[in-house]
């Protein structure tokens, strides 16, 4: 279809061009026409013209002023002069115009058609040549596109791939050694637009900063930001200067209830899995209705800072104890472990002290909703603290026995859960092999997505995509004891089709890939 704008004071010579061009080009075209050349331009601001015949003398605007503000809004546009007049003046600015063909009248008719038709070769022309042009760039895109999700994906799950990695930052062009890394979690309540927020997503980061930007995963997605070598010279912590911008701008663009978690500063690019584990970790923290974190390490705190670091952690580990939340606990377990042993490197003793403070108070968060609670693990408490003075015990001790108590608080709150969260976590458990996403299961239950979401992060502790993959991961962990079950089945069972996916998703929970977890509970 090609797009005609006939241009010129008298009607006649509009109809005339009309009936040529219908008569010669059926209905493969589209004409407009217009008798002044405000008209034209009016036209030309609305509709998409290929072809144009204009005349020079005109009321108001005349042909030559029209044709120069024409091609500032449609450079493609091809122009073609249809004038009484032959000076040899008009048919050079005429020219220098960008006119395509300047015709005198009387014209003959097949001149008029073989220039018609030779306008709509350079028509087709443009067109292939700007459709190729799309082409390429959507190629490049596309590939770049899978690069980048390639390099997060190795980022999260690889430890053993420096070189590749070193591959990856060559082919960006990256250069600045330090980075950090983002888990950015988008509501599911609004993943019906997934497309477009994803657009708007890698819009608003790249217009910020340097990064590689991954492909979602349920719904979040992982990114490697650069720290540029200038912010080193500025006090403001690099990260909050790049990331602080960028949540304001996503929460506005896309929603309130977006969380970002945010890693340590790396140099190292072998250490990115670390530091993506860190920053989905902090994410793990933040409140269900949206947020920002960034990772602290206890062993870069400040000395004069370490107590009361310390002290925080001992709070938020008891915040998620009565919660029931377990994801968070071996994080901030490992941080204020950290913390103790800096704190107080060479007095065994006040470590142990507050370790033991520190599970007496967790015990007592089940007291106070379950007062006949027992536990004979905390019977031995004092005497086990007694006899080590390793790190590693003192931290298993501590995990081990703050699980327990978030277990019990779990399993005390199935007894007064809300009934949609029962009905919830029923449909959840007899479906654990099935795709199970959020919204069919808030349309089975009538109420909104964003509703469910919340009720699960008030009386689970979690949100919905980390309630169902934790429960996938146990599930998974129970039926690795059973040795005449392949891997691949077990993963299928707990609802992933991809074995590979499920055996990095079980040893960025556990630490171990599936074969190792059940080969050492074999043992």
């Amino acid at each position: 279809m090609y797009s005609f704008l006939l241009t010129d004071d008298e009607q006649i010579v509009i109809d005339t061009l009309t009936l040529i061009i219908r008569r010669n080009f059926g209905e493969d075209v589209k004409i407009f026409s217009a008798l002044s050349g405000a008209a034209a331009l009016e036209i030309v601001h609305k509709e998409k013209i290929d072809i144009m015949f204009m005349d020079i003398h005109m009321p108001g605007i005349n042909g030559l002023e029209t044709i120069s503000l024409i091609k500032q809004i449609n450079q493609n546009i091809i122009v073609i002069i249809l004038s009484a007049y032959d000076q040899f003046e008009y048919a050079q600015e005429a020219i220098n115009l960008g006119a395509f063909k300047y015709l005198t009248k009387p014209v003959n008719r097949n001149l008029i058609i073989q220039t018609i038709r030779n306008a709509m070769n350079l028509v087709d022309e443009q067109k292939g040549q700007l459709s190729n042009n799309i082409e390429m760039y959507e190629k490049l895109n596309f590939v770049s596109s899978i690069v980048e999700s390639d390099f997060i994906y190795s980022c999260i799950f690889n430890n053993n791939r420096t070189t590749e990695f070193s591959t990856y930052l060559k082919y960006f062009k990256i250069q600045d050694k330090d980075y950090f890394m983002c888990c950015i979690e988008i509501p599911e309540s609004v993943n019906k637009v997934r497309y477009k927020n994803y657009v708007k997503l890698r819009d608003i980061l790249t217009g910020k900063c340097s990064c590689i930007i991954g492909s979602f995963m349920n719904n979040r997605v992982g990114v490697y930001v650069t720290v540029p070598e200038s912010s080193k010279k500025d006090e403001e912590d690099p990260r909050k200067k790049i990331m602080n911008p960028v949540h304001l701008m996503l929460s506005m663009e896309i929603s309130s209830g977006i969380r970002i978690g945010i890693s340590e500063i790396e140099s190292d690019i072998a250490k990115a899995p670390t530091a993506y584990n860190n920053a989905m970790m902090v994410l793990s923290d933040l409140a269900i209705d949206g947020g920002i974190g960034f990772f602290e390490d206890a062993k870069n705190i400040p000395d004069d800072k370490l107590s009361e670091t310390a002290k925080n952690l001992s709070q938020r580990i008891l915040a998620r104890v009565k919660s029931a939340d377990k994801l968070s606990l071996h994080r901030l377990v490992s941080e204020y472990v950290s913390a103790l042993f800096k704190l107080y490197r060479t007095e065994p003793d006040r470590i142990k002290n507050s370790v033991f403070e520190l599970v007496l108070n967790s015990r007592s968060l089940v007291l106070q909703i379950e007062p006949s609670y027992t536990n004979t693990a905390f019977d031995t408490t004092f005497s086990t603290l007694i006899a080590t003075n390793e790190r590693d015990d003192i931290e298993h001790f501590i995990l081990d026995r703050c699980m327990e108590c978030a277990g019990a608080i779990a399993a005390i709150q199935e007894d007064t859960m809300n009934p949609i969260i029962q009905k919830a976590c029923d449909y959840i458990e007899k479906n654990i092999s099935q795709d199970i996403n959020l919204e069919q299961l808030s349309a089975s239950l009538n109420v909104s997505p964003f509703y469910l979401s919340k009720l699960f992060k008030e009386e689970k502790g979690a949100n919905f995509i980390s309630y169902v993959t934790a429960l996938r991961m146990e599930k998974a962990k129970q039926l690795l004891l059973d040795d005449r079950l392949i891997i691949k089945e077990i993963a299928s069972k707990v609802g992933y089709n991809d074995q590979n996916y499920f055996s990095k998703l079980f040893k960025q929970e556990f630490g171990l890939t599936p074969t190792e977890y059940r080969e050492s509970k074999l043992k």
